[in-house]
């Protein structure tokens, strides 16, 4: 899959260094009268040959792929896409399906968005039973960026059956997320109200927030109840360290209620140890990629620079699904994911 994207993202840019090369060459439109047609045709040569040019360091080929990821989901048709859910399946019986859900893929449509898993239901569905399998229902969602366990419905019964579940937390969901830093205590319960919020910078844009119960009164130190926010809903997460090195820790986790984001802005606010790759919530006021620390870059060999392509690792690990006898499902981390814990030298638990 990364090859195909990488193919596809080389040639597209490799165009665009065609085009950037032609304008360079041609300024307002009117070439040079001097300038000779084998002169012109050389240059585009070498735009192409460094557009084509594969990086040497392992890292940064690992990184251009992680990248083509997401814009390879997008590039492919739909029956394509549901043929690569179809080889995740993990389970399935009359009233399931059970899939590993990619990186990169969003579960719902939106602005630019060409494929989603909403969108290939249908497909999927007709390709795992036949041409007459009404289309699939979503139970429950993830984040384009998260991997994972996800469940499927084949009726609407049944997705209102697993919806109901999951609204009254009886599904057991447990994460894994590699964070910067290293939370203290090393185990415990995250339980802050999450609101959205406008954020006003030079690029205002909405990001989930904390909306505590009580401050911390700076005259003397006392806690005493804050004004709460009407719209805050209830947030609960479980946390506890599984390792830690080079400036990072592995956590498992367990969302208890199941607001958006809810696990990202808990680490990120509440702990202060962001999720390794969570550009959007390691800092509040602008829209930035993530700092990390020295000893992290070293072990990953990157610069700072290169971090703005680093994935955002959480994963959905395991869900337990009470649909008369418990349904038990466990995925494996990316590739990707267990590269890191490498790299970093996270030693990864024996379940």
């Amino acid at each position: 899959m990364a090859a195909g994207g990488g193919a596809a993202r080389r040639c597209w840019r490799s165009g665009a260094g065609l085009a950037r090369a032609v304008r360079g060459v041609c300024g307002s439109g009117r070439a040079p009268a001097a300038l000779r047609a084998e002169e012109l045709a050389e240059r585009l040569r070498k735009s192409e040959e460094q557009q084509r040019e594969i990086p040497k360091d392992p890292t940064q080929r690992w990184l251009r792929e992680l990248a083509a990821m997401s814009q390879q989901l997008q590039q492919v048709h739909p029956n394509v896409l549901a043929k690569i859910l179809k080889q995740r399946t993990l389970y399935q019986n009359e009233e399931i399906v059970v899939i590993d859900k990619p990186y990169g893929l969003p579960v719902h449509g939106g602005p630019g968005i060409k494929n989603c898993i909403a969108d290939v239901l249908p497909i999927l569905a007709k390709m795992l039973e036949n041409m007459k399998a009404e289309p699939l229902h979503l139970c429950h969602r993830l984040d384009k960026e998260t991997t994972g366990v996800m469940v499927l419905a084949r009726s609407k019964e049944a997705a209102e059956k697993i919806r109901l579940l999951f609204k009254t937390r009886q599904v057991e969901k447990i994460y894994w997320a590699i964070v910067l830093g290293d939370p203290d205590p090393v185990e415990g319960v995250v339980e802050i109200p999450i609101v959205e919020k406008e954020v006003q910078s030079h690029q205002s844009h909405y990001k989930m927030t904390l909306a505590p119960k009580y401050r911390v009164r700076p005259e003397d130190g006392k806690v005493v109840k804050a004004r709460g926010e009407r719209r805050a809903e209830r947030a609960v997460t479980r946390y506890r360290r599984l390792a830690a090195a080079s400036a990072c820790s592995l956590l498992q986790l367990q969302p208890v209620t199941g607001v958006k984001h809810q696990i990202r802005v808990h680490l990120a606010y509440g702990l202060g140890c962001p999720i390794l790759g969570d550009h959007k919530y390691s800092h509040w006021s602008k829209l930035a990629p993530q700092k990390l620390p020295e000893l992290t870059l070293r072990r990953l060999k990157l610069e700072q620079s290169k971090a703005r392509h680093l994935p955002l690792h959480l994963h959905a690990h395991r869900l337990c699904l009470p649909l008369g006898q418990p349904l038990d499902f466990v995925c494996k981390l990316p590739l990707f994911f267990q590269k890191t814990l490498r790299k970093l030298e996270l030693d990864i638990p024996k379940d």
